[in-house]
Formats: C-alpha cells, sequence, structure tokens
C-alpha cells in the first residue's frame, strides 16, 4: 500500500492536470482530499475530451504522459469523428483510422481568390457534410469537383445567392451534389483554360451482374463520362474485370482524344474517343490497346503519370522519367532541338537524365518541374516569361536546379507562370510564384517575375496543393497523418548549386554557395541601370533568398519605404488581405 501511496503522488507532481496536494501538507476547509483525474473511469474521460475541438485535443495530449496516453487513443478519435461527420460509418485505412479519419474531415477545405475585381481576398467555398476529407480537385469551364477519401465525387456550383444585405451575388462553389460514389480518379481537358473543359471523365468501379441464370455480380473498372455544366451521365465505357485502374489522364484533340489508363501493375493502357459526338445517343466499341511505353520497356513499373495536351510524362517506382512529346512546337520548347523528334512514331518514349529519384513533377505548356527525393526542384522548357524561376528568361534544354528552393509542398505549371507551394522553419505556409503576371495570376506582382517570389495571398496551414486558372487561384486543404515527408537529407557528396572548383584546386572555401551567390546578386543589381530598377531587382533576391516569412516580409516593406522615398513611380506590390 505504502509503494501504491507514493506512486499516486509522484503521478500528481509530475501531471499538474492530475491535481497535485497542497503546499505543506494542509487542506483547504471544505474541500478534502484532492482528486486526481485517473480516478474517473476511463469511458469518462474520453467521452468529456471529445468534446474538445480537434486542435485543443492535440494540444492536451502534449501536456503529459497521461493526457497523451488518453487523447491518443482511438475511441476518444472515434467520438470526435461522429461529431465531426455523423454520417460516417467506416473509419478508412491505416495504422490509426479513426485519428486520420477525424483529422481529416477537421482539416478539409477549397479556397479561392479571384483574380479580377475590387476584392481580392481569400474565401472558403461549401463544405460537402458527406465527404470524408479532400483527396484531390479539378476546376472546369463553371464548377469545381472535388474527390474524397471514401470515393465519393462532388460537384460544387457556382450560383446567384442573396447576401447579408439582401443583395443578389454571383457567388463561387457555393452549393454542392453528389455527382457519383466508387470513384477512384477524374480528368478533364488537360489544357489550362478552363474554357476547353467541356466533359469530366470519372474512373469508377461498378457491380455488374455476372452469369446469366446466377444471381451473383463482380466488380468492374468503367469510365464514365459527364457534361460539367449539368453533371449529366452522356457516355460510359465497362472494361473486362481482370483489369482494375489507378489514374486517368488524357491528352490529345477533342476529335482524337485519348484516354491513358494506368493499372495496378504499373502498366499503361490508351483507347481513342471523338469528344464532339459524346453527346450523340449511340452504341459503339473502343478499342484498348497497351501504350508504347510499357510495350518498348516491359521492365518499367509506372507509378503516376501527367498530361497536357500535346505530351504526357510518366514517373516510374524507381524515379525515372519518361517523356512523350507529340508536337514539333512543344519538344523544341522542351528540348531545345527537333534533333530526336520523329513525327512517324510521337509515341516513343524519351528518358530524362536526372541526378536522384523523382517523386512528383508538374506539367504546363511547354515547361515542366521536377522534384526529387531530397527536395530538390528542376525546370526545363520555355523560359520566355521567366516561369522557370531561374532569374533570366534563357529557355533550359534540360532539367535546371532552382537552387534557392527546397522541399515543397506542392508544385503547379501553368501555361506561362509556375507556382510552389512551400512551407517555412516556423511551419507556416506560403505561395511563391515566377513568370508572367499579367490578368493578376501572380498577386501583388502585376509586371511578373523570372525569380519565385512570395505571392501576397493569405495561405491555409494545412494547404496542400494548388491550381490557377485564368479566373481564379485554387488551394485546398487537407492534413493526412499517414502521409508523412518523403524527402531524405542531401549527402554533403551530392551537394550541388556551387562552382565546381578547378583541378588541382583544393577543398572549396564556400560549399554553401553562399558567397558566390551574394557575388552574382551584386553583380545582377550593378546591371541595373536606375535605382528603381535595383529596388525592383532586390526585392526579387529577396525573394530568392532562404529566409524566414517574417524577414522576408520585412526587407519588402523595408525596401518600398526606401523607393517611396526616392519619389519612384513604382512603389512596389500592395500588402495582401486577410
Amino acid at each position: 500500500m505504502a509503494g501504491s501511496d507514493s506512486t499516486e503522488l509522484g503521478v500528481k507532481r509530475s501531471c499538474p492536470s492530475c491535481g497535485p496536494s497542497e503546499p505543506g501538507g494542509e487542506e483547504k476547509k471544505g474541500r478534502g482530499n484532492p482528486v486526481s483525474v485517473q480516478l474517473f473511469p476511463p469511458e469518462l474521460v474520453e467521452h468529456i475530451i471529445s468534446f474538445l475541438p480537434v486542435r485543443d485535443v492535440v494540444a492536451l495530449g502534449q501536456t503529459c504522459h497521461y493526457f497523451h496516453q488518453v487523447c491518443d487513443a482511438e475511441s476518444v478519435w472515434r467520438r470526435v469523428c461522429h461529431r465531426l461527420s455523423p454520417r460516417l460509418r467506416e473509419q478508412g485505412s491505416g495504422v490509426r483510422p479513426w485519428k486520420r479519419a477525424a483529422i481529416l474531415n477537421y482539416t478539409k477545405g477549397l479556397y479561392f481568390q479571384a483574380f479580377g475585381g475590387r476584392r481580392r481576398c481569400l474565401s472558403k467555398s461549401v463544405a460537402p457534410q458527406l465527404a470524408h476529407g479532400y483527396r484531390r480537385f479539378l476546376p472546369t469551364k463553371d464548377h469545381v469537383f472535388i474527390l474524397d477519401y471514401a470515393g465519393t465525387l462532388f460537384f460544387l456550383k457556382n450560383a446567384l445567392v442573396s447576401s447579408t444585405l439582401g443583395q443578389i451575388q454571383w457567388k463561387r462553389a457555393c452549393r454542392y451534389v453528389v455527382l457519383c460514389r466508387g470513384a477512384k480518379d477524374f480528368a478533364s481537358d488537360p489544357r489550362c483554360d478552363t474554357v476547353y473543359r467541356k466533359y469530366l471523365y470519372v474512373l469508377a468501379t461498378r457491380e455488374q451482374p455476372g452469369v446469366v441464370g446466377t444471381t451473383s455480380s463482380r466488380a468492374c473498372d468503367c469510365v464514365e463520362v459527364y457534361l460539367q455544366s449539368s453533371g449529366q451521365r452522356v457516355f460510359k465505357m465497362t472494361f473486362h474485370h481482370s483489369m482494375s485502374f489507378k489514374q486517368i489522364v488524357l491528352v490529345g484533340q477533342e476529335t482524337q482524344r485519348a484516354l491513358l489508363l494506368l493499372t495496378e501493375e504499373g502498366k499503361i493502357y490508351s483507347l481513342v474517343v471523338n469528344e464532339t459526338q459524346l453527346d450523340q445517343p449511340r452504341s459503339y466499341t473502343v478499342q484498348l490497346a497497351l501504350r508504347k511505353v510499357s510495350r518498348c520497356l516491359p521492365h518499367l513499373r509506372v507509378a503516376c503519370m501527367a498530361s497536357n495536351q500535346s505530351s504526357t510524362l510518366y514517373i516510374t517506382d524507381q524515379g525515372g522519367v519518361y517523356f512523350e512529346v507529340h508536337t514539333p512546337g512543344v519538344y523544341r520548347d522542351l528540348f531545345g532541338t527537333l534533333q530526336a523528334f520523329d513525327p512517324l512514331d510521337q509515341q516513343m518514349p524519351l528518358a530524362l537524365s536526372l541526378p536522384a529519384k523523382i517523386l512528383f513533377c508538374a506539367l504546363g505548356y511547354n515547361h515542366l518541374g521536377l522534384v526529387d527525393e531530397f527536395g530538390r526542384i528542376f525546370m526545363q522548357g520555355n523560359n520566355r516569361y521567366g516561369q522557370l524561376g531561374t532569374g533570366d528568361k534563357m529557355d533550359r534544354g534540360e532539367p535546371t536546379q532552382v537552387h534557392y528552393l527546397q522541399r515543397p509542398i506542392a508544385l503547379w505549371c501553368g501555361l506561362n507562370h509556375s507556382l510552389v507551394l512551400s512551407q517555412g522553419s516556423d511551419f507556416s505556409k506560403e505561395l511563391l510564384g515566377c513568370g508572367c503576371g499579367a490578368g493578376g495570376r501572380l498577386p501583388g506582382w502585376p509586371k511578373g517575375s523570372a525569380s519565385f517570389v512570395k505571392l501576397h495571398i493569405k495561405v491555409p496551414l494545412c494547404a496542400c496543393s494548388l491550381c490557377s486558372t485564368r479566373e481564379c487561384l485554387y488551394m485546398l486543404s487537407s492534413h493526412d497523418i499517414e502521409h508523412h515527408p518523403a524527402y531524405r537529407d542531401l549527402p554533403a557528396s551530392k551537394a550541388v548549386g556551387t562552382p565546381e572548383p578547378s583541378l588541382g584546386a583544393g577543398a572549396p572555401q564556400d560549399p554553401g554557395g553562399v558567397a558566390w551567390a551574394c557575388e552574382e546578386y551584386l553583380s545582377q543589381i550593378h546591371n541595373c541601370p536606375t535605382l528603381q530598377d535595383r529596388m525592383e531587382k532586390m526585392k526579387e533576391i529577396v525573394g530568392w533568398m532562404p529566409l524566414m516569412a517574417a524577414q522576408k516580409d520585412f526587407f519588402w516593406e523595408a525596401l518600398d519605404m526606401l523607393q517611396r522615398a526616392a519619389g519612384g513611380a513604382g512603389q512596389g506590390p500592395p500588402p495582401p488581405e486577410s
């Protein structure tokens, strides 16, 4: 008993929330002995904690060992999940399914900022109560489509609504309906301009009746085509039950639209449809064929695909990258030459030479971005507007590293600009952009930038992906505890970004390349003809440097003050609206 009492007292001293004894052993009148929270039934404690907001549950679990165990219990997260999503019946997959489900539903959100209009602030779309987190989204000509982790595809509509002042206004993504269930992936016209996205192609699983005379059924994958304007299904093609797919992308013109389907085994199949005839009520057979990349390189196992109108990019499970380019103009922009282009064999895959394993990519019209396992960003292609972020406007015919950016959360390439979602050392998120700034597509930088600069936009704390259209910038918020950062630390022997030392020279005195970079920055400032040009160049250089968000804001504001004091016409971008 004595050992038990000393243990109980020890727990109270180590856990302030468990009711420590009064100093000197004196008890307040009328209170009796202090009561430890550990004396309550665990079910009661879990029930009380489940009513706290998710943020407070996580914070409470960091106070002491006892609350860490209680707040980390799956039973608590099951109650929290049922409170957040009452209609969720299954907890999903993963090591911690209920905790994962609760956090997915707590952090889900779709945010957007319109480029036009007087008020340029971040707004949030309607949140479907039936959605189990947000996995990916796609804006089309008139609406937005969101796929959740349960395979439900939601149709977020733009509509006329009444404001609080009684005025009728057009609001984006303010109403939703369920388009279909059992969806695996979906795609639309791969061009950046959403005006071309007339149809939505959905890869889904459907139960099909079995042999005639039996009541059995089996699941078959299919592609269903919907009108994006109304959500009406206009076409459906069903595949044999032995074929299972996990991703779909589109490539080519409307009359020769190629659907590329990635199987679970890493093989690529393709079929061709004529989009201009999809709305005609008729039935016909399409031929599903193995793509040349899987025929010529049968040992490759493709992990994911990306496409635009004239090219397709494949990333293998080993991190290799293969390219298909279907037009000579895009080939010249990407590689700087037509030497290896064969107009008679446009499906021949081309291997890109890269120093490390590639994790994910972004494919624009005539430029691309790659992120490797060490978090390095490589850009390639046309650089007429500075969309590669290299600090100049020279095209790159091979992957070129952007040295001042590392470990991005997401990367996006558009028609003539690029965006990077990054996270600072204080876990704050910021959005960087480069290239053409016309139409407000780079908020705060209307003249554009040849280097990645911080955009004047408030980024949600759990933002994980982004997309930009002609009218709007979208950011998806979702946090998956099972998805941990996959970046590795770069070995010292592979560090790049410094000039190669000459033969016979000793070890480099500047292994990080800091001094060399500063000399290059000073040279660029010196080449500017006027004081105002030097101020603008200095703002760009601040965006290049690996500084914290608060430090960059300080330098940008200070440069604006100096610029205004000097009487310059260009006073820099306005501060962001929250």
